[in-house]
């Protein structure tokens, strides 16, 4: 009972942070209406800031009172930027696109703390006593107490200001009805700007206490979001009193389950306590808390609606497959190995962008599972290939159906749960599978399996088949060649999908899914087809990946990959499988990334940061993305050449009937 009793009190500094965290998004939704998913990357930025002031890192050492001031200032700097750059521009958006934009605030904040601080963990000094006190017989940091409390009254005073003073009542008006606020004469773009500055600082402040507890890194913090959010849907992102309980009450869980993976009773991985069970412990808070407190988000009014990124009807399809497919053949035997190699890398993400493509594009649900489903695929058909002896291509077929019914098994799960509910949900779901699947050494593992080369009728398809392209090298262009032809597969099914039955009633239950429902449409059957369809192109991608690198390994299918991914299927255009095959391009690894590696020596951080500023700069510009703005170019010049001449010009009539203009839904 000792050590259970500590262990409790010992949890009450992870909540601490938790908790203020989730103060911090429920501010920001109180004055924005937007889940701001880089809160946690707030507390980080700040952290580093308080540790280069304090270590002489900039050439200048500051006392303690000093450097929280500055750390404070950089988060509410932090905040600003994020308000006028993108939540500001945004507001009139649609709910997924302003997550997004948080989402791209998170990569541009990470990205940056890389390249300024390096990827070493840095010791952070505290700026809370170090002593113990003894209750019950147990040592207890008296930090842990101290944040507690710091938290707690946080919560007492911002209760306070939002119920007693005019800013906080002008609040709660906006949020309940936007255009009634905005005639009654109150700034909403000002309350917005206010509760995010408040939401910064707190954010930044807890970041700064709490770093010594956990640590400063570049994944920690920004990560601690998902437990937050989970105490913010406790909440339902409006009560300030429930985040902060239910934010302890995480933490307290989360450090009372450490100390139970000790005892012998509890399930072992190769004699180590099973991993993950602290990530699956917040994905079933967040469950629990869609089932108490409705599965969506209260709404939120807004002054205008902006359409949702348009889904174009894709024309002269088997062509253009067909010249593409060509020119990638051609690029695959004569690139030399590295360039070779970058192009499969760019053609695997293609297709599990195409599965981002389906989910979110067709149907309008962010789902951030999609990696973790093609890392299930690839540890599985390991397990199937390397262990089982399973040959090609059996292993991977097979190794497909099981992750597509996880994922298909996921969305039903989710099925009352929808838009921005299903982001938070699913990246709970995804942060759970990497700890508690992949990191587990019985199934996946961090040092990674083996996946051994596919063969069919004695004949290699990996890549160190016999056949090598002009220079000779690995990989052989024969695996690439299988990609190549899988791509095309899912990529003409895909861009088919829009111009079926099918794909009509996912874009009118993406619209407003009780109309679907009123004109007949089976709005659960639409979810699930499109569940299966996302899943299946996300598994064969994971099993892609193992034959190209004969490996799987935990660390490529992290949470924060996934995120990435999601960032890159938006910038090259979330609707188009043209879209698709431009994010590919942008992905990890692939023929941008090495390009600009090999060329000018740009790193892989230098590409996150692209992902994350070009990810905001493409949902205020351009929320159509690449593929979409060329479209909408070659659209606009068969309107100018298909336009009746000037009469002033003296010009002839144009000849021939006018072209074909494509349906654009959305």
């Amino acid at each position: 009972m000792d050590q259970l009793l500590l262990f409790t009190l010992l949890g009450l500094g992870q909540g601490a942070l938790i908790a203020g965290m989730a103060l911090g998004v429920v501010v920001t939704y109180r004055g924005s209406g937007i889940i701001n998913l880089a809160t946690g990357a707030v507390a980080m930025l700040a952290g580093y800031a308080f540790w280069a002031l304090r270590s002489d890192h900039f050439g200048v050492s500051m006392g303690p009172a000093v450097s929280l001031v500055g750390a404070l200032v950089a988060a509410a700097v932090a905040g600003l930027l994020s308000e006028y750059l993108a939540f500001r521009p945004l507001r009139n958006a649609p709910p997924l696109a302003k997550l997004a934009a948080s989402l791209g605030l998170l990569l541009t904040a990470q990205a940056a703390v890389l390249l300024g601080f390096g990827t070493r963990p840095q010791q952070m000094p505290s700026l809370l006593p170090d002593q113990a006190v003894k209750i019950f017989g147990a040592i207890i940091p008296v930090d842990r107490f101290i944040l507690a409390g710091v938290v707690v009254a946080l919560t007492l005073a911002l209760a306070a200001l939002y119920r007693w003073t005019r800013f906080g009542l002008a609040t709660r008006a906006a949020s309940e009805n936007e255009q009634a606020a905005l005639l009654a004469g109150l700034s909403t773009k000002e309350l917005s700007l206010a509760g995010t500055l408040i939401a910064s600082v707190v954010a930044g402040g807890i970041g700064v206490l709490a770093a010594p507890i956990v640590q400063l890194d570049s994944t920690t913090l920004p990560l601690q979001i998902v437990p937050a959010l989970a105490a913010a849907l406790f909440a339902r992102f409006t009560s300030l009193g429930i985040a902060c309980t239910a934010g302890l009450l995480i933490g307290v869980l989360q450090s009372v389950l450490s100390y139970l993976s000790t005892q012998s009773w509890f399930p072992t991985d190769n004699g180590n306590a099973l991993p993950g069970v602290q990530q699956l412990l917040v994905f079933a808070c967040m469950t629990i808390a869609l089932f108490l407190r409705g599965a969506e988000l209260p709404g939120r009014g807004e002054d205008t609606q902006q359409r949702l990124p348009a889904v174009p009807l894709p024309e002269r399809l088997l062509r253009t497959a067909l010249v593409w497919s060509g020119v990638c053949a051609v690029a695959l035997v004569v690139f030399p190995f590295g360039f070779r190699q970058a192009l499969t890398n760019s053609l695997i993400g293609a297709v599990i962008i195409m599965s981002i493509i389906v989910i979110t594009g067709y149907v309008g649900q962010i789902s951030v599972v999609q990696l973790a489903l093609s890392g299930t695929a690839g540890f599985l058909l390991s397990h199937l290939t390397a262990g089982a002896h399973v040959p090609f291509p059996f292993g991977p077929l097979i190794a497909v159906a099981a992750a597509t019914v996880l994922g298909v098994a996921i969305g039903v799960t989710a099925l009352r749960v929808r838009g921005v509910s299903l982001a938070v949900v699913t990246l709970a779901a995804a942060l759970a599978m990497e700890q508690a699947l992949f990191a587990n050494s019985s199934f996946g593992g961090l040092g990674g399996v083996q996946v051994p080369s596919p063969e069919l009728f004695g004949i290699s398809l990996g890549t160190d088949a016999s056949l090598r392209g002009l220079d000779g090298s690995e990989p052989s262009p024969m695996f690439g060649f299988l990609v190549l032809a899988v791509t095309v597969a899912i990529g003409l099914y895909v861009a088919h999908l829009r111009r079926t039955s099918l794909g009509r009633q996912m874009l009118a239950v993406r619209s407003n899914e009780r109309a679907a429902a009123a004109a007949g449409i089976n709005v659960r059957n639409v979810k699930v087809a499109a569940f299966s369809i996302s899943s299946f192109a996300a598994a064969t991608a994971g099993t892609l990946y193992a034959y190209n690198f004969s490996s799987v390994s935990a660390g490529r299918f992290t949470a924060l990959a996934s995120l990435g991914l999601l960032a890159f299927a938006y910038v090259g255009g979330v609707t188009m499988v043209s879209g698709a095959v431009f994010a590919g391009l942008l992905s990890t690894e692939a023929l941008v990334p090495h390009a600009l590696q090999e060329w000018f020596g740009i790193s892989g951080t230098w590409a996150l940061l692209f992902a994350g500023v070009s990810l905001i700069v493409t949902l205020v510009m351009n929320p159509d993305g690449v593929a979409g703005a060329r479209y909408r170019s070659k659209q606009s010049k068969r309107l100018r050449r298909a336009a009746p001449p000037n009469p002033d010009s003296g010009s002839a009539p144009a000849e021939g009937p006018a072209p074909h203009t494509a349906e654009v839904t959305g």
